[in-house]
């Protein structure tokens, strides 16, 4: 839903949940399933088996899915020096695994980066592909360049199929405050950063709420991570009108937040699909996320606040010509997203979204989101600006700044 701008009309959504139900009557019967990239070896996974079968210094490596508690423990145990040989040997491994140092997963993804880029370099110039193939590996070859520019740091990256990524902007060892942003449909490593529209692109939104929250307050150290390391749907098909690719996604999200670094209070910023990704994590996130705030969404995969089973405070706010208003609240058989957030019944914080224009304008500047945002991740809690009248979003803070 992040690469929709326009409304779709009510009856087309409605048709493409009533195709919807036919596709998974069909598939929990036997005549259909979905198999992405059957055959194909993920690079990742091969990666992850050599490191199962590794040593360093005559010691085996402990197991890549480990807790990141003991993950972390394992790497400060090592040299600078054998951290680094860990990175060179096992570069996706080491670049995707939630407990390694930061620092030591940025100059891994870059290997792996570079490593994948020369695998599309090669796919260019392989007589077997069509010319779409040829432009497909000639535009990953592209982005995978610009993403492994040293001064990025690639949190995450997976480069099967239409790739996985995530991105640090700040500096997550040293930061007070933490904010992630989950971006939703047609999320992929292509579209991880635009030129044109790049507001609505997971680069452009994290950006913008970084800038945005150093304005707010230059004297706290902030990070933003734009997290698109989980399996977006494609467009308003079966698997935007269900929570399977949302289960997946709320799986990697808390073991992503659980790896990071130090103890510094998180917020989630969840976009579209990216709110129901948030919804089904919600009752299973670490408790230094303080906050979870959405917009545009679908519906969480809940039927109010309280039913999201988390401690941490629910922020809601939508622009009054998003398309998103036109999508039935409702979750029957596995389709749907349930409650609108926004709605009073649903309990959430509604703050102002004035002058957000569409489903993906939350994050350009000037927006009264993206300043809520940004106040909400600095811990500025009475300075946000409620939607409307209603001033019960910032009920029970009191002063300036809250933590």
């Amino acid at each position: 839903m992040t690469s929709f701008d326009s409304s779709p009309q009510l009856n087309v959504w409605r048709a493409l949940l009533a195709l919807a139900v036919v596709f998974v009557m069909l598939a929990t019967t036997g005549w259909t399933a979905v198999r992405h990239h059957r055959g194909v070896a993920s690079p990742l996974r091969t990666a992850l088996t050599a490191w199962e079968h590794g040593r360093i210094n005559g010691h085996a490596l402990p197991a890549p899915d480990g807790s990141p508690t003991r993950l972390a423990h394992f790497f400060a145990s090592l040299t600078p020096h054998q951290r680094n040989v860990l990175a060179v040997r096992y570069p996706l491994a080491v670049g995707n695994m939630n407990g390694a140092p930061v620092q030591l997963r940025y100059s891994a993804n870059r290997t792996a980066l570079g490593q994948a880029r020369r695998v599309e370099y090669q796919r260019m110039h392989d007589d077997r592909l069509s010319s779409v193939g040829h432009a497909d590996a000639r535009q990953r070859m592209k982005r995978f360049a610009l993403l492994a520019h040293p001064d990025r740091k690639i949190l995450a990256f997976d480069p099967l199929g239409n790739g996985r990524v995530a991105e640090v902007f700040g500096d997550l060892d040293k930061a007070q405050r933490v904010s992630v942003v989950v971006p939703g449909v047609d999320t992929n490593v292509l579209t991880f950063q635009r030129t044109f529209r790049k507001y609505s692109a997971p680069v452009g939104m994290a950006r913008s709420l970084y800038a945005a929250e150093r304005t707010a307050s230059p004297g706290t150290r902030t990070a933003v991570i734009a997290w698109a390391d989980y399996t977006a749907p494609v467009g308003l098909g079966v698997d935007a009108a269900t929570s399977m690719r949302a289960d997946d996604g709320a799986v990697r999200l808390n073991a992503m937040l659980r790896g990071l670094p130090g103890s510094s209070p998180v917020a989630l910023y969840c976009h579209s699909y990216g709110s129901v990704v948030c919804g089904v994590a919600a009752h299973r996130l670490p408790a230094r996320v303080s906050d979870i705030a959405v917009a545009g969404s679908p519906g969480m995969r809940a039927d109010n606040a309280s039913g999201l089973g988390t401690h941490a405070r629910v922020w809601a706010t939508r622009d009054k010509d998003d398309w998103i208003q036109d999508v039935p609240n409702m979750e029957v058989g596995g389709l749907g997203h349930g409650a609108d957030p926004v709605s009073t019944a649903f309990g959430a914080r509604v703050v102002s979204a004035a002058n957000a224009k569409g489903h993906t304008g939350y994050f350009v500047p000037g927006t009264e989101s993206l300043s809520n945002f940004a106040e909400i991740g600095t811990g500025s809690y009475r300075s946000v600006r409620c939607a409307g009248a209603n001033q019960d979003c910032r009920e029970g803070f009191s002063g300036g700044a809250s933590t």
